[in-house]
């Protein structure tokens, strides 16, 4: 499972040693997009992605627009490559059916409320949720450089802690394509928290740029007030995790980094429960790390959920370039 390497945090000799390995990755990657002949789906697709690799916070943005939509009377159905799960599909997620072996923990996870489609191949994944469900508008999860599918619209989300880091391409830095390439296809693009790098500077001034933060659950977060707290966390920024509950004022007396996506094995959740012992602490993670676990660790960690918040203002801006994309499908159907 992927975890950053810390010298894409700078551009020194490590990063400009694999820089030629970035430039036949920027080829074969324009090879693919040229000689690709993307299906147009019936539906809108509306692609919540990243133009970097590892997480950003894609997922919680998915759950809060799923819920806005249905909301507005639309039936959102989410479209997923279901990475880290064993399943090609596509498949519709069950909780009742599959874990996130078979179809991935952010499937998985986002399945408990909204209908999620798994397929390893986005285009027949879009061509089933025509025919096998009652969907108006299709979530793509991720996939933003997928040139198989059409995409009606473009939302980028960017960690505002680590922004594009040191700016190169993959292998050399974070980045699956330049800033400069994805600007003219983007239709908005949403920081995980304070542009702390100024991305938005190097944005058209016309380009819809929204704030968003990461909000914990109170109640969850009441339980554990005045309790010694052990922390661990497998996800694209596990320090936001660590950070949010140092924010909240909660007791951490230790936190454990894992890579996004890591698959907890016995020995490492015995390590976890000895340590948590040994502080005399209660462990806690993410909802996306506590859905990895097996059922039988899950009564043993707390999971605080997070919801992703915005401005109302800055929301409604953003719900309302939705909606003009949807309408746009509809008339040219």
């Amino acid at each position: 499972m992927f975890s950053s390497p810390e010298f894409w945090n700078r551009r020194g000799l490590m990063a400009w040693l694999l820089s030629p390995a970035s430039a036949l990755y920027a080829g074969l990657t324009a090879l693919r997009s040229a000689f690709a002949r993307p299906y147009h789906s019936a539906l809108p697709v509306i692609c919540v992605g990243n133009i970097t690799v590892g997480g950003t916070g894609k997922t919680p943005l998915v759950s809060v627009l799923c819920t806005a939509l249905q909301a507005a009377n639309l039936t959102p159905v989410i479209l997923s490559r279901g990475y880290g799960g064993r399943l090609k599909g596509p498949v519709i997620c069950d909780p009742a059916l599959h874990d996130a072996s078979d179809i991935g923990d952010e499937a998985l996870m986002l399945s408990d409320n909204f209908v999620v489609v798994v397929a390893a191949d986005r285009a027949i994944g879009a061509q089933f949720i025509e025919r096998q469900t009652d969907a108006d508008v299709i979530i793509m999860d991720d996939g933003m450089q997928n040139p198989w599918l059409a995409q009606d619209m473009k939302i980028a989300v960017f960690d505002g802690q680590r922004g594009t880091q040191n700016g190169m391409l993959f292998p050399a830095g974070p980045l699956r394509q330049s800033l400069s390439g994805a600007i003219d296809r983007l239709d908005a693009v949403i920081f995980n928290g304070a542009d702390d790098t100024s991305i938005s500077q190097k944005l058209p001034p016309d380009l819809l740029c929204i704030e968003g933060r990461l909000e914990p659950d109170a109640a969850q977060i009441d339980r554990l007030a005045g309790k010694r707290i052990m922390a661990f966390a497998g996800i694209g920024n596990p320090v936001r995790f660590f950070r949010m509950l140092e924010g909240l004022g909660v007791d951490l007396v230790k936190q454990s980094g894992f890579a996004d996506h890591h698959p907890y094995s016995a020995v490492d959740l015995d390590r976890l429960f000895a340590d948590a012992q040994n502080f005399g602490a209660e462990l806690v993670t993410t909802r996306k790390d506590w859905i990895r676990l097996p059922p039988d660790w899950r009564e043993r960690v707390s999971v605080i959920a997070v919801t992703m918040q915005f401005q109302p203002d800055a929301f409604a801006s953003l719900l309302a370039r939705i909606h003009e994309k949807i309408q746009m499908k509809r008339t040219h159907r």
